[in-house]
């Protein structure tokens, strides 16, 4: 039966797409050298290792949102689901390279994109988690299908100017914020009753009229 090792070669911003995306070149390569694996399925879910890395106190204002007070970060940070993704690994004996490419979101109500904009530089501590179904010829030449083992794992560091060169193509000078809906129309009544030509402008005023309440 194959006993695949999953690891990660490289990985890169993938620019022409039709959502930001990362490609990461994942090397399969199976214990037997010989045998002939005739596709592989692959699914893998991603895990940011938050504790992994170490934080300057410009991250750790930033981050704030995510894990509170830097005072309670023993037991706040615990590692983040960033995502799930797949890859269908075509015919290989021994082994292959094949890219997995992995969807991104600017969605600031998401907490990995949370954790990625309030980072400074440095690398992101990912653990790679796969599973999925093995078809393969055996011995006698029949087709077996066999699942991959539950433990295969792997563990990465992605640059995190691969994901901020990402967002440039994507979203140049832009970020993205979620509304829920009535949250929105009471924005837009305020910006069309003051005449106010442009998002931009219409949440500046909101937030001076704010500090000058404070100030009062």
């Amino acid at each position: 039966m194959p006993d695949l090792t999953i690891t990660v070669a490289s990985v890169e911003a993938v620019r022409f797409a039709a959502t930001p995306s990362i490609a990461f070149e994942l090397n399969v390569k199976n214990a037997d050298p010989n045998e002939t694996i005739h596709t592989v399925v692959v699914r893998c879910q991603i895990q940011i290792e938050v504790a992994r890395r170490k934080y300057t106190p410009a991250d750790q204002e930033k981050l704030r949102d995510l894990f509170g007070e830097p005072e309670r970060w023993g037991q706040t940070l615990r590692s983040l689901l960033w995502t799930h993704a797949s890859v269908v690994v075509p015919q290989f004996t021994g082994s292959t390279t094949v890219s997995m490419q992995v969807p991104c979101t600017f969605d600031f109500n998401v907490a990995a994109t949370k954790y990625f904009n309030g980072l400074g530089d440095g690398d992101i501590p990912l653990c790679l988690m796969f599973s999925g179904t093995v078809f393969y010829q055996d011995s006698e030449g029949s087709l077996r299908i066999a699942p991959i083992s539950w433990d295969k794992e792997t563990r990465f560091r992605l640059p995190l100017k691969v994901w901020q060169d990402m967002m440039d193509i994507f979203y140049p000078n832009i970020a993205w914020l979620s509304l829920r809906r009535d949250v929105f129309e009471l924005l837009h009544e305020y910006k069309v009753r003051h005449g106010i030509p442009s998002w931009e402008q219409t949440i500046e005023k909101v937030l001076a009229e704010a500090e000058d309440t404070v100030k009062l």
